[in-house]
């Protein structure tokens, strides 16, 4: 089976790494990085590269079609190209997939419409714009289509994932592998069971940010409702 996994600079790299240390427990998977070109791609935040093993424009068909998030995803939001990519990919994969704000750009495609997904807490509700019925939960499957809340649910995402095409059994081990066995060290994580005066003002934080999200959003809803 093949897994494409679409790089882009400026991606959370949790969001791509930590799914990646579980599908390399399955031999049956074979992975690919996909980019625009092959040079190194940088993260954001800390700037880890990682290196495409394909380009969009010679990527093999996917069976498990994978976004991550990360602030660059909102560019990719209007990024035609990528766009085209994915949903000539996602027309054809066995599963469309996603990790936090991934979901987003899935959405931009017109790969989420009409299915329920989840998406980081700060940016779940733009999900709606797209007709996406948002659902707040660390990963959701509907029929073909897996999401994962964001940057650490990426582990749960992919150990799911493996439990649907492999079965529990093989996703147990992988999962005893990598000891995946979470104890925070303080309670919270979510916008659920975090103090509200914490997320607030964290939201604050990132409120410049979010508006300029919010905008590509809704511009790219708009896009997505003139291609229909």
């Amino acid at each position: 089976m093949n897994i494409v996994m679409l790089l882009y600079p400026r991606l959370t790299q949790l969001d791509l790494t930590g799914p990646f240390e579980i599908f390399a427990h399955f031999e049956e998977l074979t992975v690919h990085l996909v980019w625009k070109d092959l040079e190194p791609v940088a993260s954001d935040p800390g700037g880890l590269r990682l290196l495409p093993t394909a380009r969009l424009a010679d990527c093999p068909q996917a069976d498990v079609l994978f976004v991550p998030g990360g602030p660059g995803q909102a560019a990719l939001m209007e990024d035609d190209e990528v766009l085209d990519f994915l949903r000539g990919q996602g027309a054809r994969a066995a599963y469309v997939t996603s990790v936090c704000t991934g979901s987003l750009v899935l959405a931009a495609a017109g790969l989420l419409t009409g299915y329920r997904a989840t998406c980081h807490w700060a940016s779940i509700n733009q999900l709606a714009y797209f007709g996406v019925e948002t659902v707040v939960d660390r990963v959701v499957i509907d029929r073909n289509r897996v999401t994962g809340a964001g940057v650490t649910s990426g582990i749960d995402f992919a150990l799911t994932l493996c439990a649907a095409v492999f079965g529990a059994d093989r996703a147990r081990r992988a999962q005893l592998a990598v000891e995946y066995d979470p104890k925070p060290p303080f309670e919270g994580g979510s916008a659920e069971s975090s103090d509200p005066a914490l997320v607030a003002s964290l939201r604050a934080d990132l409120a410049a940010f979010q508006k300029q999200r919010e905008e590509i959003a809704h511009r790219a809803a708009a896009a997505l409702k003139s291609r229909r």
